[in-house]
Protein backbone atom coordinates (compact mmCIF):
# COMPACT_ATOMS: atom_id res chain seq x y z
CA UNK A 1 0.00 0.00 0.00
CA UNK A 2 2.87 2.40 1.25
CA UNK A 3 4.50 1.77 -2.62
CA UNK A 4 1.28 2.43 -4.39
CA UNK A 5 1.00 5.79 -2.41
CA UNK A 6 4.60 6.28 -3.72
CA UNK A 7 3.25 5.39 -7.44
CA UNK A 8 0.07 8.08 -7.01
CA UNK A 9 2.89 10.52 -5.34
CA UNK A 10 4.76 10.53 -8.86
CA UNK A 11 1.76 10.38 -11.40
CA UNK A 12 1.03 13.61 -8.34
CA UNK A 13 4.14 15.03 -8.97
CA UNK A 14 4.57 14.86 -12.89
CA UNK A 15 1.96 16.29 -13.32
CA UNK A 16 2.54 19.25 -10.71
CA UNK A 17 5.91 20.18 -11.93
CA UNK A 18 4.64 20.05 -15.66
CA UNK A 19 1.75 22.21 -14.09
CA UNK A 20 4.50 24.50 -12.95
CA UNK A 21 6.16 24.32 -17.18
CA UNK A 22 3.07 25.56 -18.63
CA UNK A 23 -1.04 26.02 -17.89
CA UNK A 24 -1.48 22.80 -20.19
CA UNK A 25 1.19 20.74 -20.33
CA UNK A 26 -0.13 18.20 -17.88
CA UNK A 27 -2.08 17.38 -20.09
CA UNK A 28 0.32 15.66 -22.25
CA UNK A 29 0.96 12.85 -20.63
CA UNK A 30 -2.68 11.77 -20.81
CA UNK A 31 -3.01 12.28 -24.51
CA UNK A 32 -0.24 9.51 -24.68
CA UNK A 33 -1.09 7.27 -22.62
CA UNK A 34 -3.74 5.15 -24.61
CA UNK A 35 -1.43 5.02 -27.41
CA UNK A 36 0.89 3.13 -25.00
CA UNK A 37 -1.69 1.02 -23.96
CA UNK A 38 -2.41 -0.44 -26.92
CA UNK A 39 1.19 -1.11 -27.71
CA UNK A 40 1.49 -2.31 -23.99
CA UNK A 41 -1.86 -4.57 -24.63
CA UNK A 42 0.24 -7.79 -25.73
CA UNK A 43 2.30 -7.52 -23.00
CA UNK A 44 -0.50 -7.98 -20.56
CA UNK A 45 -2.04 -10.84 -21.97
CA UNK A 46 1.02 -12.27 -22.50
CA UNK A 47 1.38 -11.37 -18.31
CA UNK A 48 -2.10 -11.98 -17.60
CA UNK A 49 -2.04 -15.89 -19.29
CA UNK A 50 1.46 -17.04 -17.69
CA UNK A 51 0.24 -15.56 -14.14
CA UNK A 52 -2.15 -18.13 -14.66
CA UNK A 53 -0.16 -20.68 -15.70
CA UNK A 54 2.85 -19.98 -13.07
CA UNK A 55 0.84 -19.26 -10.12
CA UNK A 56 -1.24 -22.19 -10.63
CA UNK A 57 1.92 -24.47 -11.99
CA UNK A 58 3.88 -23.07 -8.48
CA UNK A 59 0.76 -23.63 -6.51
CA UNK A 60 0.61 -27.14 -7.90
CA UNK A 61 4.39 -27.71 -7.17
CA UNK A 62 5.37 -28.34 -10.80
CA UNK A 63 8.42 -26.22 -10.49
CA UNK A 64 10.22 -27.60 -13.45
CA UNK A 65 7.15 -26.80 -15.24
CA UNK A 66 7.27 -23.15 -13.80
CA UNK A 67 10.80 -22.56 -14.99
CA UNK A 68 9.84 -23.82 -18.50
CA UNK A 69 7.05 -21.29 -19.08
CA UNK A 70 8.95 -18.73 -17.75
CA UNK A 71 11.70 -18.77 -20.19
CA UNK A 72 8.83 -18.84 -22.83
CA UNK A 73 7.20 -15.94 -21.60
CA UNK A 74 10.67 -13.93 -21.52
CA UNK A 75 11.81 -14.76 -25.31
CA UNK A 76 8.19 -14.04 -26.47
CA UNK A 77 7.85 -10.52 -24.73
CA UNK A 78 11.84 -9.73 -25.53
CA UNK A 79 11.17 -9.76 -29.46
CA UNK A 80 7.48 -7.94 -28.78
CA UNK A 81 9.12 -5.19 -26.91
CA UNK A 82 11.94 -4.40 -29.59
CA UNK A 83 9.48 -4.49 -32.78
CA UNK A 84 6.96 -2.56 -31.15
CA UNK A 85 8.39 0.00 -29.39
CA UNK A 86 10.23 0.87 -33.02
CA UNK A 87 6.39 1.28 -34.50
CA UNK A 88 5.60 3.31 -31.89
CA UNK A 89 8.24 5.70 -32.50
CA UNK A 90 7.74 5.51 -36.16
CA UNK A 91 3.60 6.26 -36.38
CA UNK A 92 3.16 7.95 -33.48
CA UNK A 93 2.34 11.63 -35.39
CA UNK A 94 0.18 9.80 -37.39
CA UNK A 95 -2.03 8.55 -34.39
CA UNK A 96 -1.94 12.10 -32.74
CA UNK A 97 -3.04 13.62 -35.98
CA UNK A 98 -5.52 11.32 -37.38
CA UNK A 99 -7.13 9.56 -34.28
CA UNK A 100 -6.38 11.25 -30.86
CA UNK A 101 -6.90 14.59 -32.64
CA UNK A 102 -4.53 16.70 -30.44
CA UNK A 103 -5.44 20.01 -29.96
CA UNK A 104 -2.83 21.97 -32.10
CA UNK A 105 -1.31 24.08 -28.40
CA UNK A 106 0.21 20.62 -27.41
CA UNK A 107 0.66 18.75 -30.41
CA UNK A 108 4.34 18.88 -31.20
CA UNK A 109 4.64 18.54 -27.16
CA UNK A 110 2.85 15.43 -27.59
CA UNK A 111 4.79 13.79 -30.27
CA UNK A 112 8.18 14.57 -28.54
CA UNK A 113 7.08 12.84 -25.51
CA UNK A 114 5.53 10.24 -27.26
CA UNK A 115 9.22 9.75 -28.94
CA UNK A 116 10.90 9.32 -26.02
CA UNK A 117 8.81 7.18 -24.03
CA UNK A 118 8.53 4.82 -27.25
CA UNK A 119 12.06 3.65 -25.91
CA UNK A 120 9.66 2.48 -22.12
CA UNK A 121 7.95 0.22 -24.06
CA UNK A 122 10.83 -2.36 -24.14
CA UNK A 123 11.94 -2.13 -20.70
CA UNK A 124 8.03 -1.79 -20.25
CA UNK A 125 7.55 -5.40 -21.57
CA UNK A 126 11.20 -6.58 -19.49
CA UNK A 127 9.52 -4.82 -16.22
CA UNK A 128 6.04 -6.67 -16.44
CA UNK A 129 7.70 -9.83 -17.42
CA UNK A 130 10.07 -9.74 -14.03
CA UNK A 131 7.41 -8.94 -11.81
CA UNK A 132 4.86 -11.36 -13.41
CA UNK A 133 7.27 -14.16 -12.51
CA UNK A 134 7.92 -13.07 -8.72
CA UNK A 135 3.99 -12.26 -7.96
CA UNK A 136 3.51 -15.99 -9.42
CA UNK A 137 5.99 -17.36 -7.18
CA UNK A 138 3.99 -15.42 -4.63
CA UNK A 139 6.54 -12.74 -3.56
CA UNK A 140 4.52 -9.43 -4.51
CA UNK A 141 6.89 -7.67 -2.36
CA UNK A 142 9.78 -7.33 -4.27
CA UNK A 143 8.16 -5.86 -7.66
CA UNK A 144 6.19 -3.53 -5.68
CA UNK A 145 9.55 -2.36 -3.72
CA UNK A 146 11.31 -2.04 -6.92
CA UNK A 147 8.26 -0.14 -8.86
CA UNK A 148 8.36 2.11 -5.55
CA UNK A 149 12.05 2.91 -5.93
CA UNK A 150 11.75 3.16 -9.40
CA UNK A 151 8.45 6.20 -8.89
CA UNK A 152 10.74 7.63 -6.20
CA UNK A 153 13.61 8.33 -8.56
CA UNK A 154 11.37 9.69 -11.09
CA UNK A 155 9.96 12.11 -8.88
CA UNK A 156 13.24 13.70 -7.83
CA UNK A 157 14.39 13.59 -11.52
CA UNK A 158 11.57 15.13 -12.97
CA UNK A 159 11.54 19.12 -11.45
CA UNK A 160 15.60 18.58 -12.45
CA UNK A 161 14.79 17.32 -16.34
CA UNK A 162 11.40 19.53 -16.56
CA UNK A 163 12.18 22.74 -14.99
CA UNK A 164 15.90 22.66 -15.90
CA UNK A 165 17.63 22.96 -11.90
CA UNK A 166 21.13 22.66 -10.86
CA UNK A 167 22.38 23.39 -14.37
CA UNK A 168 20.38 21.22 -16.08
CA UNK A 169 18.58 22.79 -19.26
CA UNK A 170 14.89 23.01 -19.11
CA UNK A 171 13.37 20.18 -21.07
CA UNK A 172 10.23 20.21 -20.55
CA UNK A 173 7.72 18.20 -21.37
CA UNK A 174 10.63 15.91 -22.78
CA UNK A 175 12.49 16.27 -19.38
CA UNK A 176 9.19 14.42 -17.92
CA UNK A 177 9.61 11.54 -20.56
CA UNK A 178 13.86 11.67 -20.29
CA UNK A 179 13.04 10.97 -16.04
CA UNK A 180 10.42 8.18 -17.18
CA UNK A 181 12.28 6.33 -19.33
CA UNK A 182 15.76 6.73 -16.95
CA UNK A 183 13.76 5.43 -14.02
CA UNK A 184 12.18 2.05 -15.83
CA UNK A 185 15.65 1.15 -16.49
CA UNK A 186 17.05 1.35 -13.15
CA UNK A 187 13.88 -0.62 -12.26
CA UNK A 188 14.06 -3.53 -14.65
CA UNK A 189 18.19 -4.07 -13.44
CA UNK A 190 16.64 -3.99 -9.59
CA UNK A 191 14.26 -6.94 -10.65
CA UNK A 192 17.03 -8.74 -12.75
CA UNK A 193 19.63 -8.46 -10.12
CA UNK A 194 16.93 -9.82 -7.59
CA UNK A 195 15.25 -11.94 -9.49
CA UNK A 196 19.28 -14.18 -9.73
CA UNK A 197 19.97 -13.29 -6.04
CA UNK A 198 16.43 -14.69 -4.25
CA UNK A 199 15.61 -17.63 -6.95
CA UNK A 200 18.80 -18.63 -8.30
CA UNK A 201 17.33 -21.93 -9.31
CA UNK A 202 14.00 -20.39 -11.60
CA UNK A 203 16.42 -20.10 -14.60
CA UNK A 204 14.77 -17.57 -16.82
CA UNK A 205 16.06 -17.09 -20.61
CA UNK A 206 15.89 -17.24 -24.02
CA UNK A 207 14.46 -20.17 -25.79
CA UNK A 208 13.89 -21.46 -29.57
CA UNK A 209 11.19 -23.85 -28.04
CA UNK A 210 8.18 -23.18 -27.59
CA UNK A 211 5.93 -26.02 -27.96
CA UNK A 212 1.87 -25.96 -28.74
CA UNK A 213 0.42 -26.33 -25.97
CA UNK A 214 2.41 -22.90 -24.14
CA UNK A 215 1.06 -20.87 -27.50
CA UNK A 216 -2.20 -22.19 -27.66
CA UNK A 217 -2.66 -21.91 -23.61
CA UNK A 218 -1.49 -18.35 -24.53
CA UNK A 219 -4.24 -18.15 -26.81
CA UNK A 220 -7.15 -19.29 -24.97
CA UNK A 221 -6.13 -17.39 -21.77
CA UNK A 222 -4.34 -14.40 -23.43
CA UNK A 223 -6.48 -13.82 -26.30
CA UNK A 224 -9.52 -11.89 -24.50
CA UNK A 225 -7.48 -10.33 -22.49
CA UNK A 226 -5.27 -8.99 -25.37
CA UNK A 227 -8.36 -7.69 -27.38
CA UNK A 228 -9.75 -6.14 -24.31
CA UNK A 229 -6.24 -3.99 -23.96
CA UNK A 230 -6.44 -2.86 -27.22
CA UNK A 231 -9.89 -2.46 -27.78
CA UNK A 232 -9.84 -0.30 -24.15
CA UNK A 233 -6.93 1.75 -25.51
CA UNK A 234 -8.73 2.10 -28.82
CA UNK A 235 -11.67 3.69 -26.49
CA UNK A 236 -9.63 5.52 -24.93
CA UNK A 237 -8.15 7.33 -27.87
CA UNK A 238 -11.51 7.52 -29.01
CA UNK A 239 -12.32 9.16 -25.93
CA UNK A 240 -9.58 11.60 -26.10
CA UNK A 241 -10.39 12.57 -29.45
CA UNK A 242 -13.97 13.79 -27.55
CA UNK A 243 -13.04 15.61 -25.12
CA UNK A 244 -10.19 17.20 -27.48
CA UNK A 245 -13.03 18.37 -29.68
CA UNK A 246 -14.01 20.51 -26.63
CA UNK A 247 -10.88 22.17 -26.47
CA UNK A 248 -7.29 22.02 -24.62
CA UNK A 249 -8.92 23.41 -21.66
CA UNK A 250 -11.02 20.95 -20.92
CA UNK A 251 -8.25 18.58 -22.37
CA UNK A 252 -6.37 20.02 -19.47
CA UNK A 253 -9.27 19.52 -16.89
CA UNK A 254 -9.78 16.18 -17.96
CA UNK A 255 -5.79 15.51 -17.15
CA UNK A 256 -5.89 17.26 -13.69
CA UNK A 257 -9.24 15.07 -12.99
CA UNK A 258 -7.97 11.74 -13.35
CA UNK A 259 -4.22 12.98 -11.38
CA UNK A 260 -7.01 13.60 -8.06
CA UNK A 261 -8.31 10.28 -8.91
CA UNK A 262 -5.78 8.14 -8.17
CA UNK A 263 -5.54 9.95 -4.33
CA UNK A 264 -8.76 8.38 -4.16
CA UNK A 265 -8.29 4.94 -5.86
CA UNK A 266 -4.76 4.44 -4.41
CA UNK A 267 -5.93 1.20 -2.25
CA UNK A 268 -7.61 -0.16 -5.94
CA UNK A 269 -4.40 -0.56 -7.45
CA UNK A 270 -2.16 -1.25 -4.52
CA UNK A 271 -4.30 -4.51 -3.24
CA UNK A 272 -5.65 -6.06 -6.71
CA UNK A 273 -2.75 -7.64 -7.99
CA UNK A 274 -2.50 -9.86 -4.81
CA UNK A 275 -5.82 -11.08 -5.32
CA UNK A 276 -4.98 -12.71 -8.88
CA UNK A 277 -2.36 -14.28 -7.61
CA UNK A 278 -4.16 -15.83 -4.22
CA UNK A 279 -6.90 -16.79 -6.71
CA UNK A 280 -4.74 -18.77 -9.00
CA UNK A 281 -2.72 -20.58 -6.14
CA UNK A 282 -5.77 -21.39 -4.43
CA UNK A 283 -7.09 -22.89 -7.79
CA UNK A 284 -4.07 -24.81 -8.53
CA UNK A 285 -4.12 -26.27 -4.78
CA UNK A 286 -7.70 -27.53 -5.51
CA UNK A 287 -9.14 -25.21 -2.75
CA UNK A 288 -11.86 -23.57 -4.44
CA UNK A 289 -13.55 -22.72 -0.94
CA UNK A 290 -10.31 -20.21 -0.38
CA UNK A 291 -10.62 -18.98 -4.28
CA UNK A 292 -14.19 -17.96 -3.67
CA UNK A 293 -13.63 -16.30 -0.50
CA UNK A 294 -10.45 -14.24 -1.43
CA UNK A 295 -12.74 -13.23 -4.06
CA UNK A 296 -15.56 -11.88 -2.32
CA UNK A 297 -13.34 -10.57 0.48
CA UNK A 298 -11.17 -8.21 -2.09
CA UNK A 299 -14.47 -7.16 -3.70
CA UNK A 300 -15.95 -6.19 -0.21
CA UNK A 301 -12.48 -4.60 1.31
CA UNK A 302 -11.19 -2.90 -1.43
CA UNK A 303 -15.05 -0.84 -2.74
CA UNK A 304 -14.94 -0.23 0.96
CA UNK A 305 -11.22 1.35 0.94
CA UNK A 306 -11.70 3.07 -2.10
CA UNK A 307 -15.23 4.81 -1.24
CA UNK A 308 -12.89 5.97 2.24
CA UNK A 309 -10.65 7.32 -0.48
CA UNK A 310 -13.39 9.27 -2.04
CA UNK A 311 -14.87 10.55 1.21
CA UNK A 312 -11.11 11.93 1.77
CA UNK A 313 -10.58 13.74 -1.98
CA UNK A 314 -13.74 15.47 -2.11
CA UNK A 315 -13.63 18.16 0.24
CA UNK A 316 -10.62 18.79 -0.74
CA UNK A 317 -10.97 18.80 -4.66
CA UNK A 318 -11.09 22.84 -4.43
CA UNK A 319 -7.52 23.36 -2.94
CA UNK A 320 -6.12 20.15 -5.17
CA UNK A 321 -7.59 21.77 -8.13
CA UNK A 322 -6.01 25.12 -7.74
CA UNK A 323 -2.88 23.70 -7.16
CA UNK A 324 -2.51 22.42 -10.49
CA UNK A 325 -3.88 25.78 -12.61
CA UNK A 326 -4.76 28.92 -12.11
CA UNK A 327 -6.77 28.90 -15.49
CA UNK A 328 -10.69 29.64 -14.49
CA UNK A 329 -11.66 27.94 -17.44
CA UNK A 330 -9.80 24.60 -16.82
CA UNK A 331 -10.34 24.84 -12.73
CA UNK A 332 -14.34 24.89 -13.67
CA UNK A 333 -13.91 21.96 -15.69
CA UNK A 334 -11.89 20.08 -13.50
CA UNK A 335 -14.33 20.52 -10.45
CA UNK A 336 -17.28 19.59 -12.67
CA UNK A 337 -15.26 16.01 -13.45
CA UNK A 338 -14.51 15.21 -9.91
CA UNK A 339 -18.16 16.03 -8.58
CA UNK A 340 -19.66 13.96 -11.27
CA UNK A 341 -16.82 10.95 -11.26
CA UNK A 342 -15.42 10.46 -8.10
CA UNK A 343 -18.23 8.59 -6.63
CA UNK A 344 -18.16 5.98 -9.06
CA UNK A 345 -15.12 4.77 -8.44
CA UNK A 346 -15.80 2.63 -5.76
CA UNK A 347 -17.86 0.17 -8.65
CA UNK A 348 -14.74 0.44 -10.76
CA UNK A 349 -12.69 -1.19 -8.31
CA UNK A 350 -15.99 -3.86 -7.58
CA UNK A 351 -14.86 -4.32 -11.79
CA UNK A 352 -11.50 -4.12 -11.18
CA UNK A 353 -11.17 -6.95 -8.31
CA UNK A 354 -13.12 -9.28 -11.04
CA UNK A 355 -11.00 -8.69 -13.74
CA UNK A 356 -8.28 -9.71 -11.31
CA UNK A 357 -9.95 -12.92 -10.40
CA UNK A 358 -10.25 -13.68 -14.03
CA UNK A 359 -6.99 -13.01 -14.24
CA UNK A 360 -6.11 -15.23 -11.49
CA UNK A 361 -8.68 -18.31 -12.47
CA UNK A 362 -7.58 -17.89 -16.17
CA UNK A 363 -10.93 -17.34 -16.97
CA UNK A 364 -11.10 -14.30 -18.55
CA UNK A 365 -14.14 -14.04 -20.84
CA UNK A 366 -16.85 -12.61 -18.93
CA UNK A 367 -14.66 -9.75 -17.43
CA UNK A 368 -13.08 -8.72 -20.82
CA UNK A 369 -16.78 -8.53 -22.74
CA UNK A 370 -18.05 -6.22 -19.79
CA UNK A 371 -14.99 -3.90 -20.01
CA UNK A 372 -15.63 -3.66 -23.77
CA UNK A 373 -19.22 -2.76 -22.75
CA UNK A 374 -18.03 -0.19 -20.57
CA UNK A 375 -15.61 1.58 -22.91
CA UNK A 376 -17.46 1.68 -26.14
CA UNK A 377 -21.20 1.56 -25.31
CA UNK A 378 -21.28 3.87 -22.08
CA UNK A 379 -18.31 5.71 -22.07
CA UNK A 380 -18.00 6.45 -25.88
CA UNK A 381 -21.29 5.65 -27.20
CA UNK A 382 -23.70 7.34 -24.54
CA UNK A 383 -20.72 9.62 -24.32
CA UNK A 384 -21.12 11.15 -27.81
CA UNK A 385 -24.91 10.90 -27.02
CA UNK A 386 -25.14 13.21 -24.24
CA UNK A 387 -22.21 15.22 -25.22
CA UNK A 388 -23.78 15.88 -29.06
CA UNK A 389 -27.02 14.90 -29.39
CA UNK A 390 -28.57 15.92 -26.42
CA UNK A 391 -26.09 19.17 -26.42
CA UNK A 392 -24.90 18.25 -22.87
CA UNK A 393 -21.22 19.69 -23.88
CA UNK A 394 -18.10 18.23 -21.89
CA UNK A 395 -20.39 17.60 -18.79
CA UNK A 396 -22.31 14.73 -20.74
CA UNK A 397 -18.62 13.21 -20.97
CA UNK A 398 -18.18 13.25 -17.04
CA UNK A 399 -21.54 11.61 -16.87
CA UNK A 400 -21.46 8.73 -19.60
CA UNK A 401 -17.46 7.88 -17.91
CA UNK A 402 -19.25 7.71 -14.45
CA UNK A 403 -22.38 5.57 -15.49
CA UNK A 404 -19.62 3.05 -17.36
CA UNK A 405 -18.46 2.88 -13.67
CA UNK A 406 -21.94 1.78 -12.24
CA UNK A 407 -22.87 -0.33 -14.79
CA UNK A 408 -19.40 -2.57 -14.76
CA UNK A 409 -19.62 -2.84 -11.06
CA UNK A 410 -22.79 -4.10 -10.86
CA UNK A 411 -21.76 -6.67 -13.61
CA UNK A 412 -19.05 -7.45 -11.77
CA UNK A 413 -21.03 -8.55 -8.49
CA UNK A 414 -23.15 -10.87 -10.53
CA UNK A 415 -19.77 -12.58 -12.46
CA UNK A 416 -18.80 -13.61 -8.92
CA UNK A 417 -22.01 -14.38 -7.41
CA UNK A 418 -22.95 -16.74 -10.57
CA UNK A 419 -20.66 -17.17 -12.89
CA UNK A 420 -18.26 -20.01 -13.81
CA UNK A 421 -15.24 -18.60 -12.69
CA UNK A 422 -14.50 -21.34 -9.61
CA UNK A 423 -12.36 -23.82 -11.21
CA UNK A 424 -8.92 -24.26 -12.15
CA UNK A 425 -7.29 -24.51 -16.09
CA UNK A 426 -4.47 -26.60 -15.73
CA UNK A 427 -3.95 -30.21 -15.79
CA UNK A 428 -1.95 -31.86 -13.81
CA UNK A 429 0.71 -34.09 -15.17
Amino acid sequence: MIVQLVNVSYNIADAYWLSRYSDVAMAVPRQVWPSLMFFNALAMALSTANMALLSQYIGAKVYDKASEIASKFFTITSLTGIVLGLTYFTIRESIFKYIVATPPEIFNDVVTYAGIISFDLLLSYFMLTYSTVFQSIGDTKTPAIVNGISASLNIVLDPIMILGLWGFPRLGVAGAAIATVLSRFVGVIALLTFIKRKFPELKVGFTKHLGADWVISNLRIGLPVFIFQASNSIAFMFQNRLVNSFGVAVAAAFSIGFIIMDLADAMLWGFTASVAIMVGQSLGAGNLSRSKSVAWKALYSIALLTFVGTLLVYPARHFLVSSFTNDEIIYSEAITFIETFLFSLPFFAMFFVAMSVGRGSGHTLFPTLVGMVRLWGVRIGVGYLLAYSVGLGSYGIWLAMSLSNYVSGLAAILWLKYGQWNKPVIKKH
